[in-house]
């Protein structure tokens, strides 16, 4: 039990944009790394719990543009590479201006806006 401890405690991000909530910490990066306009994009995403929490299996991953009131218009594929991290395809924003990714970890909703010029 002691070593379940301490492999939580021991959770890393690794590297990429950063985001928080009460309960998650999430890194997620995209490959590749530049998005570009109507080119297909993959994003990867690893969650460490806090404070007790868990990561929860059931995923969702999408985006939105807020400024234009619609998303993507296509569905993302998310694939569990191992506890908390994902790798998600089926990404592509068709115009630019600011989209917010939308993380959908279970009970969690975590968002995060960048600018595709």
């Amino acid at each position: 039990m002691l070593l379940l401890g301490k492999a939580a405690a021991a959770c890393e991000l690794p590297p990429g944009a950063r985001i928080e909530s009460d309960r998650l910490a999430v890194s997620y990066w995209t490959i590749p790394a530049k998005i570009t306009v109507g080119q297909p994009f993959v994003l990867e995403l690893a969650a460490c719990p806090k404070g007790g929490a868990v990561v929860s299996e059931r995923v969702k991953l999408d985006a939105f543009m807020p400024d234009h009131r619609h998303g993507m218009n296509y569905r993302t594929k998310v694939v569990p590479l191992g506890p908390g991290r994902f790798h998600s395809e089926g990404w592509l924003f068709h115009m630019p201006g600011r989209w917010d990714f939308v993380f959908d970890l279970g009970a969690e909703r975590l968002t995060d806006s960048i600018r595709i010029e």
